[in-house]
């Protein structure tokens, strides 16, 4: 197997664009390019741009007749009228939408084959993540669901056991649909809770079919949290169920947007925080399944000041070559950012919270904490399942 990294990046993923008024703009996926580049790591993986994903492949997760539909919208705009969640607010339809989704799914489904064939030990598509797509509808600013394919990918060529850790600050609902009723992939999900968020779904409660009992994972977060209770909580339910599970490759979701500064949900996270997370997802990938590692972007709407800092650190922790967060931004990354985004960028590849100082969740915990109870109620929802004590 080779040590080295892969990064999946090829330019035109950055047509996946809903228009100038939506908050996925695709200026964070070409500044996060940029400032990967800007710090040399190019130099220490391989930049690999995968096929678009062929219709079979798409077929693995979702209905035929829902690829149709994102055919002929993406040929005729102005066909969608909202049904199978095109053309809605969310997912508004747009020339070459089903090229550029199947492109991003592409460059999943192939980080998932280099992994799982030895081509890679780790490999990066920050473009994917796209978490909320459903087997027949489009939603959340999703329209093909290219972690859930890319794990239906390894399912494929043979693999028994997938785990998939989402921290997106919104519910992986569509990840956990699509692998419900099937006890070889552990869905965890941490998130806002669901009363406070979109899309409603991802309660302590919700762990599977009866064919799969306690193979989905819901963490429902407290509105406002900060780095120390999110960083705990992570650590209170991720390491124990992967280390139960033992799988043979780790699929993470790294939404920016948990961060203090993302204006579409109410967490209070830091840059630094999500480092110490991805740098978790790093370690635990080693730990428990071979060092195999999938990592992917997702939400994240702070497109200039967060999203490319935190995608650039999980490049970097991928690489072999984590990027300090004490260094500064290049300045060439900083005329970027002036240039297409008429803003000064931020100065440095930390938000002043490093490192995050987090109490253990063996050191005891607070029952009439907010977030004691929420990582609780999912210990004792899924942990029982599994045979473990909660």
């Amino acid at each position: 197997m080779s040590g080295r990294a892969q990064l999946m990046w090829d330019e035109a993923v950055t047509g996946y664009d809903f228009g100038p008024d939506h908050p996925m703009d695709p200026v964070r996926l070409a500044l996060t390019r940029r400032l990967v580049s800007a710090f040399g790591l190019d130099s220490r993986l391989d930049v690999v741009a995968a096929q678009r994903a062929g219709d079979s492949t798409l077929r693995l997760v979702h209905r035929e007749d829902y690829i149709e539909a994102v055919k002929a919208v993406s040929a005729d705009p102005e066909s969608a009228d909202g049904s199978y969640g095109l053309g809605t607010s969310d997912d508004p339809a747009f020339a070459g939408m089903h090229e550029v989704s199947a492109l991003i799914a592409g460059q999943s489904v192939g980080a998932a084959e280099a992994v799982w064939h030895g081509d890679a030990l780790h490999a990066v598509n920050f473009a994917g993540g796209l978490h909320h797509a459903m087997p027949g509808s489009a939603s959340g600013f999703c329209i093909y669901n290219d972690a859930s394919l890319a794990i239906a990918r390894l399912l494929e060529l043979g693999a028994e056991r997938v785990a998939y850790v989402d921290v997106d600050v919104h519910h992986g609902d569509g990840v956990q649909a699509a692998f419900w009723e099937d006890p070889r992939v552990l869905t965890i999900s941490l998130h806002e809770h669901p009363r406070t968020l979109f899309p409603g779904t991802g309660w302590p409660e919700e762990t599977g079919a009866e064919s799969a009992e306690g193979s989905a994972v819901n963490v429902a977060l407290p509105a406002g949290i900060a780095d120390a209770g999110w960083v705990r909580a992570f650590h209170a339910v991720v390491p124990e169920l992967l280390a139960d599970f033992r799988p043979q490759v780790l699929v993470t979701q790294h939404g920016a947007d948990t961060h203090f500064e993302d204006p579409l949900a109410h967490l209070a996270v830091s840059l630094d925080a999500q480092r110490a997370v991805q740098v978790a997802c790093h370690e635990l990938a080693h730990a428990y399944a071979g060092g195999r590692w999938v990592a992917l972007g997702g939400g994240g709407y702070a497109v200039v000041d967060v999203v490319p800092r935190s995608w650039t650190h999980l490049v970097g922790i991928a690489a072999g070559a984590p990027v300090e967060p004490e260094a500064e931004v290049p300045e060439e990354w900083l005329r970027e950012v002036f240039a297409r985004a008429r803003v000064r960028g931020p100065g440095r590849m930390t938000d002043g919270g490093w490192p995050v100082d987090w109490k253990a969740w063996e050191s005891g915990y607070d029952p009439a904490d907010r977030l004691d109870q929420a990582v609780l109620a999912t210990r004792r929802a899924v942990f029982p399942l599994r045979g473990m004590l909660p």
